[in-house]
């Protein structure tokens, strides 16, 4: 079986790319998520200070794509048995009782959102739950060896299969803004 595809890369930046022809997609029978409860968790005290309109922002933007005509259009990605539908925003959060590092690695993320759902900071899993962990200013994502902003702009992985997240490193680089204000960067990541 094929690696998962699960990351986002550099922006190409403002200037034009050639034409590309349209993705084939193919389904390889994964896990779907057919009504998506997006769960934010902002780490860091950042997100209280000078980056807190933007937590406001990042989460309009989700009460609004998860239940607009856009994600009508991933119906075509429905399978027998499973419809893509609308979803919803279902909590949001700050987490400062753990501080991030200047580098945060993949299993450092994982072991948060645990601690934060067996604390109660974040809601328990279900089977349509989606945590989108927003990284402060200042600090990288080291993947595997592959850091944030150098390699990728963002990632979604899953915690044995079913804990399923999106890391969203803050895109403090011009690899990652290409050019945007940083909340068309976040969200065009998102």
């Amino acid at each position: 079986m094929a690696a998962p595809i699960r990351i986002v890369p550099l922006h190409p930046g403002p200037a034009a790319a050639a034409p590309v022809a349209a993705a084939q997609l193919t389904y390889r029978g994964g896990p779907l998520l057919p009504t998506v409860a997006v769960v934010t968790a902002f780490w860091g005290d950042a997100w209280l200070a000078g980056e807190a309109p933007l937590v406001a922002r990042i989460n309009d933007f989700f009460n609004y794509i998860l239940n607009s005509e856009l994600i009508d259009q991933l119906s075509e990605y429905s399978v027998p048995g499973v419809d893509i539908g609308h979803g919803s925003l279902a909590a949001t959060a700050v987490i400062t009782d753990q501080k991030p590092g200047a580098s945060v690695s993949d299993a450092e993320i994982q072991v948060l959102i645990r601690s934060q759902i067996t604390g109660g900071a974040l809601p328990a899993t279900t089977p349509s739950s989606l945590y989108f962990i927003y990284l402060p200013p200042g600090v990288d994502v080291d993947l595997g060896g592959q850091l944030s902003c150098s390699n990728f702009c963002g990632y979604h992985d899953a915690i044995d299969g079913t804990v399923f997240y999106a890391v969203m490193p803050y895109p403090g680089c011009s690899g990652c803004v290409g050019g945007l204000h940083v909340l068309d960067a976040l969200t065009s990541t998102s």
